[in-house]
């Protein structure tokens, strides 16, 4: 019994182009709604979480639909095309409404800023320069010099006047209160720490410490007080942000249509005993789409400091070169009604080895049994839990890597993929040798190791250690992932594998609910990202609580036919 990786691979074309929509999803919409919306991270997370609310019930509706549904080219193909079509479209449509709040960004006046007040929390900062700097400014006329990036002597007279009376009212401590402008010679993208002494900018002395705070001082503040800006801006043209919401969910409703469908089609088409090896196959494919999606944000810039006012309209647009490229591919190689009769004949040979018709008809008839049943609940607890720790890292890590740790995502988030791909083969198949089980606790240690380890890196780290971390990350997900979806599908009929699969996503997509909204409050709640990784530590060591107790799900071994099968190294 062998692994058929070509028909798998060209199966794994529908999670490619899936994967590659979530990963540009998941880094730059929160950047739209902090940077250009000016949207807290309760509300930038509620908004985030609307995916998920949509595919709560819209994943096992479709799921079952799909399951139901026969036509001249197989159950799950039609839902893919459609969906997937429908939804570039609406992903293209989105940058219309962004580059619409980013023109009225942009026709933003120096009057406006120098009028209007803005309170901007800095508590990263401040942990990080001990309590040197203020947590939190009223940026007043600060902020029209930084967004605008003007030097002292080029306000005018009254506005210097105005700039130095500030700075030396009772309300803030001159000695230790620092602003930012760039070098004279406007050569260097970064920003220099510097304070005004009798109506002179002075810079600070050069030297590693400095740039590192320079730079982590910029985050924390400039983005912050461009995000207050855009927050007005907003105020005054609700309607793009309207918009916006519209746009996005028509977007999220065409995902949701398709994704159980996309992800059904690989039970569909492979006998239960190969599935978790399949899977790992099909998480490559779609770690590839995200890797991918990455190196696209590398060459546009997405994750630089200085483009987070950026027009990610041609970032989009090669995003959806890459979809639609993967739907073509898929549409004119997989034969999904041939490949599922196959399957179907190959699993009743299987079926009829292990026990007699009779008793297999008994056995479809019947429900899970009690045993099964806790299994079954108990997998998708540790689902729903593994996915708050996890989504709450994906779906803040792009805004964090900038605001708190200084360093552009799109390298980070590359490393993790890059080890996810590299272990998904070799995970598939330990995971035929040891049990899914056994290899789901190990990357749950290794997840969880990962995000606690996270939490004590700064902007003064060192970029090797986050990378570990992300990598040890990527590989603990990239063992889960393979392992834990045919858990639940093993436990199903061939009848209702949609159905079992809209299970495994409503616990997925139920954690994804709350999770960017509570972690979003959490944040706003105490004034600083910093809480990201020790919830995403927590989330994930209870999983491992979880998923102690399960009984029921992994594959059931067969007997190799041959001692060549046996050295082939597929699952027995």
């Amino acid at each position: 019994m062998k692994l058929n990786y070509k028909r798998t691979l060209l199966v794994g074309f529908a999670f490619f182009l899936i994967s590659a929509f979530w990963q540009a999803y998941d880094t730059i919409v929160p950047l739209m709604l902090t940077n250009k919306f000016g949207l807290d991270q309760t509300w930038s997370g509620v908004i985030m979480s609307l995916d998920n609310v949509l595919a709560l019930f819209m994943l096992p509706l479709f799921g079952a639909l799909s399951d139901k549904k026969d036509t001249r080219f197989g159950k799950r193909t039609p839902f893919i095309v459609i969906g997937a079509a429908v939804a570039i479209l609406c992903f293209a449509g989105l940058t219309f409404a962004d580059n619409a709040q980013l023109n009225k960004i942009s026709e933003g006046t120096k009057q406006t800023y120098w009028t209007e007040n803005y309170t901007i929390e800095n508590r990263d900062y401040h942990n990080i320069t001990n309590n040197t700097v203020a947590e939190a400014y009223t940026v007043h006329d600060y902020a029209a010099k930084v967004y605008y990036n003007k030097l002292f002597n080029e306000l005018t007279v009254e506005q210097q006047q105005e700039l130095e009376n500030w700075y030396n009212s009772d309300e803030l401590n001159f000695d230790t209160v620092y602003v930012y402008s760039k070098p004279n010679n406007n050569t260097s993208e970064r920003y220099r720490l510097c304070k005004i002494e009798n109506g002179n900018m002075v810079y600070a002395d050069d030297g590693a410490e400095v740039t590192e705070r320079t730079t982590n001082a910029y985050s924390s503040l400039v983005s912050d007080a461009e995000s207050q800006f855009a927050k007005s801006v907003t105020r005054a043209n609700w309607w793009i942000l309207l918009i916006f919401i519209v746009v996005l969910l028509a977007l999220l409703i065409a995902m949701a249509t398709f994704r159980s469908p996309a992800v059904a089609l690989m039970p569909d088409v492979t006998v239960k005993p190969l599935r978790s090896k399949a899977n790992a196959i099909i998480n490559l494919m779609g770690t590839a789409g995200g890797l991918l999606v990455l190196v696209l944000g590398m060459l546009f810039g997405t994750g630089a400091v200085k483009n987070q006012l950026m027009s990610y309209t041609w970032f989009v647009l090669a995003v959806c070169g890459i979809m639609l490229a993967a739907l073509i591919v898929f549409i004119f190689t997989v034969k999904e009604k041939r490949w599922n009769n196959e399957m179907l004949r190959e699993q009743k040979k299987l079926d009829e080895q292990e026990q007699s018709v009779g008793d297999e008809q008994k056995e479809d008839s019947e429900k899970l049994s009690k045993d099964k049943l806790k299994s079954l609940i108990l997998i998708l607890a540790s689902v729903a839990l593994w996915y708050t720790g996890y989504n709450a890292i994906t779906s803040k890590y792009s805004v964090y890597a900038l605001n708190v740790l200084n360093k552009d995502y799109n390298t980070t988030l590359m490393i993790a993929q890059g080890a996810a791909i590299i272990s998904y083969v070799p995970v598939g198949i330990i995971a035929s040798k040891i049990g899914r089980k056994k290899s789901i606790l190990f990357g749950i240690i290794m997840l969880t190791s990962a995000f606690f380890g996270a939490i004590f890196v700064t902007a003064a780290s060192p970029s090797w250690l986050l990378w570990i971390l992300f990598a040890l990350a990527g590989v603990g997900w990239a063992t889960i992932n393979v392992n834990s979806f045919p858990m639940v599908v093993e436990l199903s009929k061939g009848s209702n594998i949609g159905k079992y699969t809209g299970y495994y996503y409503t616990a997925s997509m139920a954690a994804q609910v709350i999770t960017p909204i509570l972690s979003g409050a959490l944040m706003d709640a105490f004034g600083t990202m910093s809480v990201l990784f020790p919830y995403g530590s927590i989330f994930a060591a209870a999983s491992f609580v979880t998923m102690l107790f399960v009984k029921h799900g992994d594959s059931k071994p067969a007997v190799p036919q041959s001692k060549l099968e046996m050295m082939s190294g597929e699952d027995d």
